[in-house]
């Protein structure tokens, strides 16, 4: 979802931070409904969408922050991006700490096995169907991302207002509306991965050190994969491959820390490709990072 966020002109740095105030909201979302049903078994569906509901709500609080700021207040956006993580990371430092985790151990099936027939496919089952209900949701909302930035209306108009939001002004697209929109559910939707992090990943262990790391490799993601979202898909396959390759290829006198940069230096070596082409569907939306001053026009 950091592509729709950068698709209407915004670079939001703030990405690791919201999605550690995303992975607290989710964490807390799954207390409250353990809580509620005590001792009883969790219906898979409810707590899942509990999860999802309560990580959205906390991570777009953080959105809204930084988009008052950004859109209303036109701050700096790297700048503004930037305290944004610092925030969020200690604000799941200091919150998340709180929550109980053995909550978190007992929905943790819930969120790692969605095809329980997944072991009677084989092999195929195995590829196709034996991981978690967010991997299939991903894809999902990659899907649907396509669709609403190339297929609609609107999302023609999110993306005129990223690569020059004084047309898209001067054509009757209301600009403050598209950003705040993008941002705040882009956050949101995109904060999301904090709290699946903490719940399958992490082993319900906080780890913000961790999500942080999570959170810059999301955003080199979408450079990777030059702001397109059926691109995200076979990226984040990709990179996730390259950073569990210190599991599978083990070479002596390597530290393990190398094959972990090796999703950024991939990116780094992408964007200097893609800048030498000077292919125009490439390049991130001309307006990326840049405040808009309606006052200029």
């Amino acid at each position: 979802m950091e592509t729709v966020m950068e698709k209407s002109g915004h670079l939001n740095l703030g990405i690791p931070g919201i999605m550690c105030m995303g992975a607290f909201g989710g964490c807390w979302g799954v207390s409250v409904y353990m809580s509620a049903i005590g001792d009883g078994t969790p219906v898979g569906f409810f707590l899942v969408l509990t999860a999802l509901l309560f990580s959205a709500l906390v991570s777009s609080f953080g959105a809204l922050i930084y988009a008052f700021l950004t859109v209303t207040l036109r701050a700096n956006q790297n700048v503004t991006g930037l305290a944004l993580t610092t925030f969020g990371v200690g604000f799941m430092k200091f919150f998340g700490t709180r929550i109980n985790s053995d909550y978190l151990i007992r929905a943790h099936k819930s969120f790692k096995n969605l095809f329980t027939f997944s072991d009677k496919l084989g092999s195929f089952g195995e590829i196709f169907f034996s991981h978690g209900v967010m991997v299939y949701l991903s894809i999902f909302l990659a899907l649907f991302v396509w669709y609403y930035l190339f297929k609609t209306r609107k999302g023609l108009q999110l993306r005129a207002i990223g690569e020059n939001p004084a047309t898209a002004d001067a054509a009757g697209i209301n600009v403050t509306k598209f950003k705040y929109l993008s941002t705040i559910i882009g956050g949101g939707i995109s904060a999301i991965g904090g709290m699946v992090y903490i719940v399958t990943t992490a082993g319900c262990v906080w780890n913000h050190e961790g999500l942080s790391g999570v959170g810059w490799l999301a955003v080199a993601l979408v450079i990777f994969c030059m702001w397109h979202p059926l691109s995200a898909i076979w990226g984040s396959i990709f990179f996730g491959a390259l950073m569990i390759l210190y599991l599978r290829l083990i070479i002596p006198f390597i530290p393990t820390q190398l094959y972990k940069i090796l999703p950024y230096l991939v990116t780094v070596i992408v964007l200097v490709i893609s800048s030498m082409r000077n292919n125009k569907e490439k390049q991130p939306p001309a307006s990326l990072g840049l405040p808009y001053f309606r006052e200029d026009r």
